[in-house]
């Protein structure tokens, strides 16, 4: 099985390998560069289809025709008329790509690149394994998404590697942006609406496009294994649909094999990190728009550091699968006939989306802040918890990010420290990055939290003030929580337990690990190989000395197991407060109450936690916690939804909501 750490450690190799694209671009003319020869290779020298030819190709396809007249029957409507109607959904989402345009971006990208950002580093290696790829195979690409900027980036690099432009899945969100919207469309984008699974034609139209692309190769497709950007920059659990279309001519027998290529995109500043936070809160997202747009301009006057690509190692879905999936089971009817995959496929299919979510994990490019960050929001809470005063002494702050850099790395992780510049200097400068987050004075570092409420602003709007600044921290953190995660699964589970026999370590952890199913990428079925990988992990760091039967803790190790169970106390926290709030409205409001009512109920329940000052972790506000941990309570069985329900009515099972607050009340006493 994928070692996220043997990834790490190849890429810590490989990093001097890297290639900041923008320093040509600084130093020679960037209309010549968009105008320059472009001559990429071509899958098996097949000569690219217009947008035209595609379209015909698809309307014309057996699958499509065969739906389209499943649907006529169904519906009693005329086959021409639900022929014109899947061409419709076609014109809306089919890309139209012109050079033309392309280069119009290459142009306009590389002024506005070279004004954000001061370097944008890309292994070379990954491209020409890439340039190699798309000659055999088709190639579906597959980058981490935590910003916007993301598909544009990578068609902006395949275009300065003279690599083929993929065709790109895109959210019809950006056709309401006048011209925007088809400039996108002629770079390369197909637009698809967010939700249309129970629409036969509309699935039928997508899945015949994305495949005709896909089996004639006439470019590498592209899209978002994780549905929708990060904003928490986590990785989110990957979403099986389109990988399920792309993987399916291979198991139909209709290309040799699918080469999935995954990209890992690290941003040392996240352009978009306030928003996210207030999204997180509450706060509507914006409506992308053309005006928008414009308004969002003033970013360029700000320095937003260097940005990591890694384009990881091929993935051949045929050697993946070979003697685990039997394709034969397609040779009993007609291919253009639709058929549900057997368990064989759907389980080489999850194992294959979690193993390339971690995968692109693996190859992120940490950068200082995210320890500095860290270290900073450890101890807010303590000094929340303490009553003393916030922030750290710049060299208290510097001999402690140099512990947790040696940690990360002895763990696995990609870290660009830069060691041959004074550690000092290499914090200082990383905080000078993000003055919006942090505050230097006198010596002392701590959060730029906003000072006390003055005029009419009330405790609630400070509260909000305060954990925008907390949540955009706290994005930076996340960025290395997948290096720690099961080492810190284990320390919380060894606090739980209140134990050091490794059987009741295990059923901890094994609770843990299921509880946080949604909130961390935990493949299905590993629980105990996570357990074996994190406790050699935590010898390796000297936190632990690990017998047949039970662990010790050295003396020494009191530092890191703190550190790391102190990064899931927030979680755990967050997770509690959902317990309490669904047993206390299972009281007032009887067993069932509906979705409108919980979510709302439990924001203003902690913030009324938060300001009472029993509750010290101001992330626990996050939307995306309280749905993770909904979904936790759902999976655990505390909390049911009541099938059929229009409303959304939700039943809690109180027996199971005092074991699970039993259980992990045993961790908040210890």
């Amino acid at each position: 099985m994928f070692s996220p750490t043997q990834h790490g450690e190849s890429m810590l190799k490989k990093k001097d390998e890297f290639e900041d694209i923008l320093e040509e671009r600084r130093n020679s003319s960037d209309l010549r560069y968009a105008l320059r020869s472009y001559t990429p290779p071509l899958y098996k020298e097949v000569t690219p289809a217009t947008a035209n030819e595609l379209k015909d190709m698809v309307l014309q396809s057996d699958p499509l025709c065969f739906v389209v007249r499943q649907v006529s029957t169904e519906s009693g409507r005329p086959v021409d008329e639900v022929q014109a109607e899947a061409s419709a959904i076609l014109e809306e989402m089919a890309h139209g790509l012109q050079l033309s345009t392309v280069r119009f971006f290459a142009f306009t990208l590389s002024k506005v690149f070279k004004t954000l950002f001061r370097s944008i580093h890309v292994n070379e290696d990954g491209i020409q394994r890439l340039q190699q790829a798309v000659q055999e195979n088709p190639v579906v690409l597959l980058p981490s998404h935590r910003s916007y900027l993301d598909f544009l980036l990578m068609s902006y690099i395949l275009y300065t590697y003279d690599t083929p432009l993929p065709v790109i899945a895109a959210g019809m969100d950006f056709m309401g942006m006048k011209m925007v919207g088809e400039m996108l469309r002629k770079s390369g984008a197909f637009f698809i609406r967010r939700s249309f699974g129970g629409d036969k034609l509309y699935w039928a139209v997508f899945s015949e496009y994305v495949q005709t692309l896909l089996k004639k190769g006439y470019a590498p497709i592209e899209f978002f294994l994780e549905g929708t950007r990060s904003r928490t920059s986590k990785s989110l659990t990957p979403k099986l649909g389109l990988l399920n279309v792309v993987l399916e001519p291979f198991f139909k027998g209709e290309v040799y094999d699918v080469t999935l290529l995954p990209v890992s995109i690290s941003y040392e500043r996240i352009l978009e990190e306030s928003l996210y936070a207030r999204e997180l809160l509450g706060v509507p997202k914006p409506k992308e728009s053309t005006s928008g747009l414009f308004k969002a301009r003033k970013v360029l006057s700000e320095d937003y550091g260097s940005i990591h690509v890694y384009f990881g190692q091929p993935v051949s879905v045929r050697k993946l699968s070979e003697g685990r999936v039997k394709r034969s089971q397609f040779n009993l009817m007609p291919r253009h006939i639709p058929k549900r995959p057997g368990e064989d496929i759907n389980k080489v299919v999850i194992e294959l989306a979690y193993q390339l979510v971690q995968n692109q994990q693996a190859n992120m490019v940490l950068n200082p802040f995210v320890l500095l960050a860290t270290l900073l929001l450890q101890n807010h809470h303590q000094s929340l918890a303490s009553g003393q005063k916030p922030g750290m002494k710049l060299q208290e702050l510097t001999d402690r990010a140099l512990w947790l850099r040696d940690l990360s790395r002895l763990f696995g992780a990609c870290l660009q420290w830069p060691d041959d510049r004074p550690p000092a200097e290499v914090v200082s400068s990383s905080l000078r990055l993000h003055p919006g987050l942090v505050t230097i004075s006198e010596g002392r570092v701590q959060l730029a939290l906003p000072g006390e409420p003055h005029g009419a602003s009330s405790p609630e709007e400070e509260l909000f003030n305060q954990a925008v600044i907390i949540l955009s921290c706290v994005s930076y953190r996340n960025q290395m929580l997948h290096v720690f995660v099961g080492p810190a699964l284990v320390a919380s589970a060894m606090n739980i337990s209140s134990s050091t026999q490794k059987n009741e370590i295990a059923n901890s952890h094994s609770f843990l690990r299921n509880m946080f199913f949604h909130e961390f990428i935990l493949c299905p079925g590993g629980t105990n190989q996570d357990l074996s990988m994190s406790f050699d992990l935590l010898e390796k760091a000297r936190a632990l000395d690990v017998f047949s039967h039970h662990v010790l803790v050295p003396e020494e190790g009191h530092r890191t197991l703190s550190f790391l169970s102190s990064l899931l106390d927030p979680f755990l926290q967050g997770y509690q407060v959902m317990e309490t709030h669904g047993r206390s409205c299972c009281e007032s409001k009887g067993d069932t109450l509906t979705d409108k009512q919980f979510v709302p109920d439990v924001r203003k329940f902690i913030v009324k936690q938060i300001l009472a000052g029993r509750l010290k972790y101001s992330e626990v506000l996050s939307s995306d916690l309280q749905k993770n941990a909904l979904a936790a309570l759902s999976r655990l069985g505390a909390v049911q939804k009541i099938k059929g329900s229009v409303l959304g009515n939700l039943k809690v099972n109180k027996v199971m909501v005092n074991w699970l607050e039993d259980t992990l009340g045993e961790k908040e006493a210890a």
